[in-house]
């Protein structure tokens, strides 16, 4: 049986990622995209074989489509999201899931409500890099894990230097866009769960209306892990990478904090050291995948509604230690500071 997606929003994201991923799947077929531009949504649709071209989600969220994928600016999300699972269709949205974690939380709510599968695109769980990462962890390989520094401070390409930069409104600055995907993913790879954060943001020259550009946070996690991540818009030369240091070893991985499958991992332990392979596929494949296989009754999404509530929620408490001054507490119920 096909699964028919309609997606929601006209983006860069799902042009270069998700309608490969979807088309990839034996089952995964793209019927319909919508912008609430009619000449946008015509012209995409045209450029990239899509068959029907809407402007309103009425008119996307009809009979024919099984699943959306949303991908607009982050303050569409709540709305577009619950109009999605009010109609019985599975709901895969970008990060962050919404401007506020209560608006996330309502969204969750509401799937859960309709027995709808959400899923929150976290590409970066689906890396084999960072699978590797966590399995070798896990497997104490490192030994007791101790602190981890995640370096993810990049150029943002001008084709994006959009709304990112300037609109507060819509959910901007480089927090909400980057620190999301960090605090995701050290939860992820460390299966562990953030308790308290503590940042500055700065606003290096890129942005504008009050929006950072640049933050840096410490992160103190349930098992008393430290861990320290850098997110910026502003650094042409800067490389990506990811570290977590044990009592008996550290894995140290390059060039993996990107949407594509490449990089390294090394093991550095009292043996020496060990590079450590991976699965290369591409990473939204894995991830759409994996939410078929959801959608289908076996297992869920790789990173779920709740985990979008845990990465807007850790945002959220980073902005209010920013802002603030002082360290914040993360707690996915409460939002914010618990």
């Amino acid at each position: 049986m096909t699964v028919k997606w309609g997606l929601i929003g006209a983006s860069t994201i799902a042009r270069q990622f998700v309608i490969n991923a979807i088309r990839a799947q034996a089952d995964g077929e793209i019927a319909a995209v919508m912008s609430s531009s009619p000449d946008r949504a015509t012209s995409y649709a045209k450029e990239n074989g899509i068959p029907l071209a809407v402007s309103t989600l009425d008119e996307l969220l009809g009979p024919d489509i099984d699943a959306v994928y949303i991908s607009t600016t982050n303050e569409l999300h709540l709305e577009q999201a619950l109009a999605a699972i009010k109609a019985g269709k599975h709901v895969l949205c970008e990060k962050p899931l919404a401007l506020t974690s209560a608006d996330a939380r309502k969204m969750v709510a509401a799937a859960k409500a309709a027995g709808i599968v959400l899923g929150t695109n976290h590409h970066l769980r689906n890396a084999g890099s960072h699978r590797a990462m966590r399995e070798a962890i896990a497997a104490r390989r490192i030994g007791k894990p101790i602190a981890a520094r995640v370096f993810h401070s990049v150029y943002l390409p001008e084709n994006l230097q959009g709304w990112r930069i300037t609109r507060p409104e819509a959910g901007g600055g480089a927090v909400l866009d980057i620190t999301v995907h960090d605090a995701d993913t050290l939860r992820f790879v460390l299966g562990d769960d953030p308790l308290e954060v503590s940042a500055f943001t700065q606003a290096a020259g890129m942005a504008s209306g009050g929006l950072e550009d640049g933050a840096m946070c410490i992160w103190r996690f349930r098992s008393g892990i430290i861990a320290q991540s850098h997110e910026g818009f502003t650094t042409k030369f800067a490389g990506t990478g990811f570290e977590v240091h044990g009592s008996e070893g550290s894995l140290i991985a390059k060039d993996v904090m990107t949407q594509k499958p490449i990089g390294s991992v090394l093991l550095r332990t009292a043996n020496g050291e060990e590079e450590l392979g991976f699965d290369r596929e591409d990473l939204y494949v894995t991830s759409l995948r994996q939410f078929h296989a959801a959608m289908g009754g076996e297992g869920q999404p790789s990173a779920t509604g709740e985990d979008g509530v845990w990465s807007l929620t850790s945002a959220e408490a980073a902005l209010q230690s920013a802002k603030s001054g002082k360290s914040v507490a993360i707690d996915p119920k409460l939002g914010g500071a618990g």
